[in-house]
């Protein structure tokens, strides 16, 4: 991955710099996330943010920032940067020469004759992030400053200086360790070289997040700085700093950090690429297996999130079946309000079939698969019956009806002022086309390997049948020669929007073969793009195609217009099985750009959504499970059909 370097020019530049972020995460769930000249922009920007379980898994910042000083012949040179309102101080950026990612951050810097380099790493199996600074050339012994800037707070607030925060120290092995509130974990502060602290604490004031305040959020809080580490370096030596919320044996920290270097696995193809991005999303925690849906402020464990990436990052990733299953076994067993009682996103639960019917298709275990998951699915659908759910109702005519005033209720959720951007309530496209293919698989699995006097089959089967019956009448336009996207009381929804491809797509499809290929060419012509699928027409008076300005106006764009790379597997398994093979260098087409934009927003990241104008910006949390669940299912359909040529 070495083609994931800056040059000076460009990390000095800050209009430039600071709109790179990087990012190291672990299995437990912490991570490491700034800009690659190491000043934080964001809220959710630090060196250390974990979970921690007594606060209910939610994800908290311990350490902000570390900023590293050069002492030479009694003259120090700031390393750090920050910013105070308009103002950044120090301006430690201005001695980088060199940025590169392989896979490690690693910031080189020059002052003077003196050269120096650092090197992040997230330990994989422990809440610990390791930074290695080594003096590569200096002409006399240096002295290097480490002066710690600590937050403990949740990484969606801000905190101030107040008088409740217990500002004092332990002393541990080779280090410090601080707990400033009750219920979160000490930050162990510790090197792998004898040094002295130093304590002289002080509250930094007004340290300002710029990328919140261009959207208009609260941005700026106190830090807290408790003291400095001091240590002597000579040209050719090294030492490794820990933050961990373990105190750790500091001799081992050299040795630990050289066997994580070891045990990391080279990046030599996209694939690696993907496959690396898809560990990062991973987590086990506590002895369950659960999916981040997204870096930095996404949560872990959602419904939709989980049940969509979750083939991607496991089954086309590197095909580990014990670990989709594991993921899956998690999530039901968490999510059974959601599954069997309400949700606010109505075809979640369904898309579980999808899911399951995907894991069918690469193992061919067809009957031991059902025999373990037919009876969630089956409860699902029986939990869409009359009077089950509140916010869907079952009508005679088969099909599901969504409505909750004020709610929107699908995955198009963006709300403005208190109320939704695009509420859609009524027939949703993508719902009942899930719902026809959930009830067709469970009837079809339930007459393999259910009992021969089969409740199940005779209560739904009648349903389906309607479903079948209605659906095309309902949704296609005849005039207009594409689907509608949701039809309520009054008219039928003409709103171009990729929400159909998900009724042309599911393995039972409830649309003719002619509707599916006129419809997919409205998809072709008004909503693929060279990052994904366009969440709107641009020919409609709503679109929206750049994701920018105010919070009001990202979510009047967020699904009015952006492009998301989660929609294109789905709109490429269907081309895929409509071309055949003929439609690969078509696929390369509209994924080459993905790679094209690994040094933009998230380095080496796969983002969440894009601008739906050219030239299609990134934008959003800068690593996207879907996103890179969606990359991996393509590269796999690409290779399966190179192979069919």
């Amino acid at each position: 991955m070495a083609f994931l370097k800056f040059n000076k020019s460009e990390l000095v530049n800050l209009s430039y710099s600071l709109k790179r972020e990087i990012l190291s995460a672990n299995k437990t769930g912490a991570y490491c996330n700034t800009s690659i000249v190491t000043c934080n922009t964001r809220r959710y920007h630090g060196l250390l943010a974990v979970p921690v379980d007594e606060f209910g898994g939610g994800k908290y910042m311990l350490l902000s920032s570390l900023d590293e000083s050069l002492v030479l012949e009694g003259k120090q040179f700031n390393l750090g940067i920050h910013c105070y309102g308009d103002t950044y101080e120090p301006r430690g950026h201005k001695y980088i020469v060199d940025f590169d990612q392989d896979p490690f951050p690693v910031i080189t810097y020059k002052v003077g004759e003196i050269l120096f380099r650092k090197t992040l790493m997230m330990v994989p199996d422990n809440d610990q992030i390791l930074i290695k600074y080594e003096l590569l050339d200096a002409p006399s012994k240096v002295s290097l400053q480490l002066k710690p800037f600590l937050a403990f707070r949740s990484v969606h607030g801000l905190t101030h200086q107040n008088s409740e925060a217990r500002t004092s120290y332990e002393e541990i092995d080779s280090g410090v360790a601080f707990r400033m509130y009750k219920g979160f974990p000490y930050l162990n502060m510790q090197l792998s070289t004898k040094a002295s602290w130093k304590s002289v604490p002080y509250w930094y004031s007004g340290v300002t997040y710029s990328d919140e305040y261009r959207r208009g959020f609260d941005c700026k809080e106190d830090l807290f700085v408790p003291g400095s580490f001091f240590l002597d370096l000579k040209a050719g030596e090294s030492v490794v700093f820990s933050a961990s919320v373990n105190e750790v044996a500091a001799k081992g920290l050299k040795r630990k950090f050289t066997s994580v270097v070891n045990k990391a696995e080279p990046l030599e193809s996209m694939h690696d690429i993907l496959v690396s991005n898809a560990n990062l999303l991973k987590c086990r925690r506590n002895g369950r297996n659960r999916i981040n849906a997204g870096f930095t402020w996404l949560e872990t464990g959602l419904l939709r999130e989980t049940v969509v990436a979750l083939p991607g990052l496991t089954l086309y990733a590197d095909g580990n079946t014990a670990e989709f299953e594991e993921i899956l076994d998690t999530l039901i067993a968490d999510e059974q309000e959601r599954l069997f009682k309400r949700t606010t996103q109505v075809a979640a639960p369904l898309r579980l079939t999808d899911t399951i019917q995907q894991y069918i298709d690469f193992t061919g275990e067809e009957k031991r698969i059902w025999m373990k998951y037919g009876e969630t699915l089956k409860g699902i659908i029986e939990s869409y019956g009359p009077g089950r759910r509140k916010e869907v109702t079952l009508h005679p005519n088969g099909l599901l009806w969504a409505q909750a005033d004020g709610v929107a209720l699908s995955w198009m959720n963006a709300y403005v002022n208190g109320r939704p951007v695009t509420e859609r309530a009524g027939y949703q496209i993508e719902t009942n086309g899930f719902w026809y293919n959930a009830l067709c698989f469970a009837l079809e699995m339930e007459s393999k390997y259910g009992p021969e006097k089969n409740d199940f089959i005779a209560r739904w089967s009648p349903v389906r049948d309607l479903v079948k019956k209605n659906f095309q009448p309902m949704f296609w336009m005849e005039d207009k020669r594409r689907l509608a996207d949701y039809v309520d009381n009054s008219h039928k929804d003409e709103a171009v929007r990729p929400n159909q491809i998900f009724a042309m797509y599911v393995h039972y499809t409830p649309l003719d073969d002619e509707v599916i290929g006129e419809a997919i060419m409205t998809v072709r012509n008004e909503l693929v793009t060279k990052r994904g699928i366009r969440t709107l027409s641009p020919r409609n008076v709503a679109y929206r195609g750049v994701y920018e300005g105010s919070q009001i106006d990202r979510d009047l764009a967020y699904h009015q217009g952006c492009a998301f790379p989660s929609l294109l597997n789905v709109y490429m398994d269907l081309a895929f099985r409509l071309l055949g093979s003929k439609f690969c260098k078509r696929a390369e087409y509209l994924t080459e750009g993905f790679y094209e934009d690994l040094h933009k927003h998230g380095v080496g990241l796969f983002s969440e959504l894009y601008d739906g104008d050219p030239p299609h910006e990134p934008h959003g949390a800068i690593s996207s499970a879907c996103s890179v669940a969606a990359l991996l299912r393509v590269d796999y359909l690409m290779n399966k059909y190179k192979e069919e040529k």
